[in-house]
């Protein structure tokens, strides 16, 4: 597996496959053409049919230059390799074809060009989660410290400016008021939230800053703010919310928290080895399920979880979200989004509680979920995976 930093970029949302994935794959496509070349882009599949309300466009011109580029949307198109393909032409001042290229958005900012994930450097012993637990059993060791065997040094160092911006965002996001861009006149609700949490007391206070939280995140990046993939733009809200409170209201020192970063990427990875994290490609159970795995095992870690507690944690967090589909209304990561990133908090901080009440014996493994996840995402219909054409996109288009 590679590093857990694959796992945790820092860039703008609203979207790691449609905003991060073609930023970063026009600005390559610009170093490696004259300065005076001009650009046709063609979108197909997903990335054409919700692109408008990922910023897919904005990426792209920002990147080639809005007055050098020229952008075709093939929403019925689709590549055989991969939902997000990308076509990047380039043209000399005379009209002449100078270059081409043909990449795909695979999820997680990260681009192919076949449409699988690259193998980039291994640096684990393991893939599966048996395994992992397997290694800590003999070494009497947890998640962490299975981390810090196989990361650089600096690894720390990463994860505290990661968790620097996950906490601005969660910040900044509580600060902001008014309408969300895209269309949808869809109101910020996690200044109301914060403000409301605070009149209640005990675990009611706690739930409701923990919605207050994810949504704020999931707010910052439904308006091309600044975010943490965790593992995607989409998602970015539910580690933050549980990392946050845990924090706010459970006094978790800094050191505590990075650790259970650590985990929380190591859990992601995982799943990003074994399954996929793009909505894309096996609906939205990729992006908040997963997101809700992360947050889960690192959350049962930081209350003094034994690893097969951390693990039960996790398979839950995924276990609960199987099937479920990536169906944004007008193609907007805010409808059912952001909405998804408040109860998919709540629902790691549940299988917290319910692991921790266990003994981490269950019948059902976290790798058997992952694997269900991945055949299940390839069974559902194209039109349940990031299109904006089933599921809610398609009843609320309707009225």
């Amino acid at each position: 597996m590679e590093s857990i930093k694959e796992i945790f970029k820092i860039g703008k949302g609203p979207s790691s496959s449609h905003t991060m994935g073609p930023r970063k794959a026009a600005m390559i496509f610009k170093e490696r053409n004259p300065e005076d070349a001009r650009f046709e882009v063609t979108l197909y599949g997903s990335l054409a049919a919700t692109g408008k309300g990922h910023l897919t466009d904005v990426a792209i011109e920002d990147a080639l230059g809005k007055e050098r580029c020229k952008i075709h949307w093939r929403g019925n198109i689709f590549l055989p390799q991969h939902p997000n393909g990308m076509l990047f032409e380039a043209f000399s001042p005379d009209g002449t074809k100078i270059d081409h290229w043909t990449t795909f958005s695979i999820g997680g900012g990260d681009i192919s060009d076949d449409g699988t994930r690259p193998d980039k450097e291994s640096i684990y012993t393991h893939n599966k989660m048996e395994d992992i637990l397997g290694w800590c059993k003999d070494h009497g060791t947890t998640f962490w410290e299975y981390v810090e065997q196989h990361e650089d040094k600096y690894i720390y160092d990463y994860l505290y400016e990661v968790w620097k911006v996950m906490k601005s965002a969660v910040e900044k996001g509580l600060d902001e008021e008014g309408v969300l861009p895209g269309g949808l006149n869809l109101a910020r609700k996690a200044s109301s939230f914060h403000i409301k949490a605070l009149g209640h007391q005990g675990s009611m206070q706690r739930r409701a800053l923990t919605f207050a939280y994810a949504l704020a995140v999931a707010e910052e990046n439904a308006s091309g703010g600044t975010i943490v993939t965790a593992p995607t733009c989409g998602s970015c809200g539910v580690v933050p919310a549980v990392f946050y409170l845990s924090q706010k209201c459970y006094g978790f020192s800094e050191k505590k928290l990075l650790k259970a970063l650590a985990t929380a990427g190591l859990i992601g990875t995982i799943i990003k080895t074994n399954a996929s994290i793009s909505g894309a490609e096996v609906g939205c159970q990729g992006e908040i399920g997963s997101a809700c795995c992360m947050a889960a095992g690192a959350s049962t870690q930081l209350f003094g979880g034994t690893p097969m507690q951390i693990e039960y944690a996790a398979a839950m967090g995924m276990e609960h979200f199987l099937g479920l589909t990536c169906d944004p209304v007008c193609g907007l990561v805010q409808i059912p989004c952001i909405e998804r990133n408040a109860f998919a908090a709540t629902r790691a901080v549940d299988a917290n509680v319910y692991a921790l009440l266990t003994d981490g014996n269950h019948r059902v493994s976290f790798d058997s979920v992952i694997e269900v996840m991945k055949r299940t995402g390839k069974d559902l219909p194209s039109l349940y995976k990031e299109t904006a054409e089933g599921g809610l996109a398609y009843q609320l288009a309707k009225k």
